[in-house]
């Protein structure tokens, strides 16, 4: 109870800084486009849209778990001073909600899964899941709703991102065909996904993969299993002999150790899920799905 009257109050002093911020926010003295987006996922996918024409930034820093970031004055302050807002949506940003029912229709947003149809599950507390990104195919509509959000906010930009979006485009379609080709040197009977959290199920449905269990059955990180869900996973397992369990880097792998005690199953825990990182290996968003992919081939050929 104490923990959540906390997070009331801390809440209720982000709502009054921001309501502050918003006559008092300072502007830059260019007219580069100002463009916030909640994830470094977002933030790079949408800087090869805007191109020149806008500076965009990531509200979450680098290796930041989404589904745990607790916001602080400071996003405040950025939310307040951008022109234009790039979220994913489908609940995936909830630390951010509290604030944007301030800004009403002040504030410029997109949200990237717009027009998508979410997997559901009715047994997950979250009910949808939000990580369309790691397929591809479905970044392509994050692409067209970004380029819209963007020519709406800057229409004599249109033409750049139009042009910016086509060409960026081409490249998820040549880093789809790159994965199909990577997962088809998996044997079939060993393409076989065992996840952290329910992560990869876009993935794992474009590119022919059984996810056979999660560690924590839910699509935020931050829930929590039961010892009846932990048994019936180590059961899974050990039963259809997965041969790896897959984990972000953000993820803390203790129940991952625990299961792959009982069950000698590897633990592959650098993928790049949820946030880009600091240069090599998930500099962008082409290049951390590269990199994951290829960790996965490598786990289970």
């Amino acid at each position: 109870m104490k923990k959540f009257f906390n997070s009331i109050i801390g809440l209720t002093i982000l709502t009054a800084l921001f309501l502050t911020s918003c006559g008092s926010a300072p502007k830059s003295n260019d007219n580069t486009l100002r463009v916030l987006a909640s994830t470094t996922v977002l933030a790079d996918i949408t800087q090869n849209i805007a191109g020149d024409r806008a500076k965009v930034e990531s509200l979450l820093p680098i290796g930041a778990d989404p589904h745990s970031y607790q916001a602080a004055p400071v996003d405040v302050a950025k939310i307040s001073d951008s022109d234009l807002l790039i979220l994913n949506g489908l609940e995936y940003e909830n630390f951010i909600m509290p604030l944007l029912e301030n800004v009403g229709a002040k504030k410029m947003t997109v949200e990237a899964t717009s027009g998508l149809s979410p997997r559901n599950d009715a047994g997950n507390e979250q009910g949808v899941d939000p990580h369309m990104w790691l397929d591809p195919n479905l970044v392509v509509t994050y692409v067209e709703n970004i380029r819209d959000g963007l020519i709406k906010v800057d229409p004599e930009g249109a033409a750049t991102y139009k042009s910016n979006a086509n060409a960026y485009i081409t490249q998820l379609k040549d880093l789809d065909k790159w994965i199909v080709e990577q997962v088809n040197t998996i044997p079939v009977e060993r393409r076989l996904l065992v996840t952290n959290h329910e992560a990869l199920g876009y993935f794992a449905e474009r590119y022919g993969f059984e996810v056979a269990g999660s560690v924590i059955p839910s699509f935020s990180s931050n829930a929590a299993p039961s010892a009846r869900e932990m048994a019936r996973l180590i059961d899974a397992i050990k039963k259809i002999s997965a041969p790896a369990i897959f984990l972000d880097t953000a993820d803390n792998d203790t129940l991952a150790q625990q299961i792959a005690d009982e069950t000698s199953v590897r633990i592959v825990a650098d993928l790049h899920l949820e946030s880009l990182t600091e240069g090599a290996p998930a500099a962008t968003y082409i290049e951390m799905m590269k990199y994951n992919v290829s960790r996965i081939v490598e786990a289970l050929k």
